[in-house]
């Protein structure tokens, strides 16, 4: 496919205007001014269009989507052990993959060409991802909320996690990538978590894990080990392998410096931290301190939704008003959290900016709306003015997944039925 005459965003996330850009199989084999040799390709007409490159949710639980507006107005603690983990323990595999398959299709109608999830039963997901074309990291969460004496081996994630490996070295793509989960140090043991780091360090996987979310959570660490989670989790060895620890709201300075020396991925998920009165967590100092910050919109069910431009005009509002600084978190930064900070945590070298010899992980704009002009700034319009619904196409691997309200992959009425019958016959 030749996108003729179009506006992108560079490497830079920088806007250049009159761009031709040929995608070739699965990758992107020419961007630039001039006019590739394009014979027998199909032109897509860039005009009042922006190019940019996809979004990387970098926490989420997708199957979440059957809990979206469950369990209201209760703080973190009491949210999960009352409403979430007693409605998840129901469900079954069959669920999970119609829930997984709502989110995916939200995420892909809103630019979204990969996600980190973290869940339960990780088999059907797996379908669910493979099915609808999206990449994704996936990992089943470890958990022993009764700390009781389990080893990792015997826990439930650990069989999931081994039949994921299989599941992806037997593909045939590489879209999906298996990681290690911890579900966070409340809800885990130090012989979990060290022997769970232990597996991922040997198997050369990344871990994905919840970090100081809320004020209790980070006081009663403290409390119980003498430590800040980052720290503990850190004295378990979790912090050996590549990590993806989400939130972060409430970092010490410490902490931030061991993210720092440990090449830690922190994930911003402002709405979910808002809307759970976590708190707000300070990106713009996290950036500066030189760890990668990337952005998740966390699951439906405490977002309520997975919208990545949300996500990334919220997250860039914080900084402003939290620093006070109209400076803090502009657009180009926001972008490269979203884009290409994502596809480094996710370990995908060739993926996260619009460059020859990258994947074709694309999303198209359509600029000609009446909140979107006029363009002086394409980044400024992109990230203040545009909202999901202005997305028209979603490409992944060169795979258009999603284009002017189609979806290309998933059969979206069938879903949304199969949903409504789980949540009914719950009621």
């Amino acid at each position: 496919m030749l996108f003729r005459d179009i506006t992108l965003l560079d490497c830079n996330y920088e806007a250049r205007s009159h761009q031709n850009v040929l995608v070739r199989g699965e990758k992107i084999v020419y961007a630039g001014p001039e006019m590739p040799s394009a014979e027998g390709e199909l032109i897509y007409d860039g005009r009042g269009r922006l190019l940019v490159p996809g979004f990387f949710n970098m926490h989420c639980h997708v199957p979440m989507t059957l809990l979206r507006g469950y369990g209201e107005g209760l703080p973190l603690r009491r949210w999960l052990t009352e409403k979430m983990f007693p409605f998840e323990a129901t469900l079954t595999p069959e669920e999970i993959y119609w829930g997984a398959l709502l989110g995916i299709a939200e995420m892909v109608a809103g630019g979204t060409v990969s996600f980190t999830d973290m869940y339960l039963d990780t088999d059907r997901i797996f379908d669910a991802v493979e099915e609808s074309g999206i990449k994704a990291n996936l990992s089943s969460s470890a958990m022993d909320p009764a700390r009781s004496k389990s080893h990792y081996r015997e826990l439930p994630a650990f069989a999931h996690t081994k039949y994921l490996m299989d599941r992806v070295r037997a593909a045939a793509h590489d879209r999906i990538h298996a990681e290690v989960a911890i579900h966070a140090e409340y809800t885990t043991t130090e012989r979990i978590v060290s022997e769970a780091a232990a597996f991922a360090a040997e198997n050369k996987m990344s871990v994905h894990l919840h970090l100081s979310e809320t004020e209790a959570e980070h006081a009663e660490c403290r409390k119980r080990h003498g430590l800040t989670p980052a720290a503990w989790f850190d004295q378990m060895g979790a912090f050996e392998v590549p990590v993806t620890a989400a939130h972060c709201v409430w970092l010490e300075e410490a902490d931030m410096a061991l993210l720092a020396e440990r090449g830690v991925t922190a994930v911003n998920c402002p709405s979910s931290n808002l809307k759970l009165g976590s708190g707000i967590a300070e990106v713009e100092r996290m950036r500066r301190l030189g760890i990668r910050v990337a952005v998740g919109t966390d699951g439906a069910a405490s977002n309520n939704n997975l919208d990545m431009l949300e996500e990334i005009n919220l997250a860039s509002l914080l900084q402003k008003g939290y620093y006070r600084d109209p400076v803090a978190a502009d657009g180009h930064a926001m972008l490269q959290i979203a884009c290409a900070n994502g596809a480094a945590a996710q370990r995908r070298p060739d993926c996260g900016s619009i460059r020859a010899g990258n994947r074709a992980d694309l999303t198209v704009v359509d600029l000609w709306r009446p909140h979107l002009q006029p363009v002086h700034d394409p980044t400024a319009n992109l990230l203040y003015s545009a909202r999901s619904s202005d997305i028209v196409m979603t490409m992944v691997d060169g795979r258009i997944l999603y284009k002017d309200g189609d979806f290309l992959t998933i059969d979206v009425e069938k879903v949304m039925a199969k949903v409504k019958e789980i949540v009914e016959k719950r009621r």
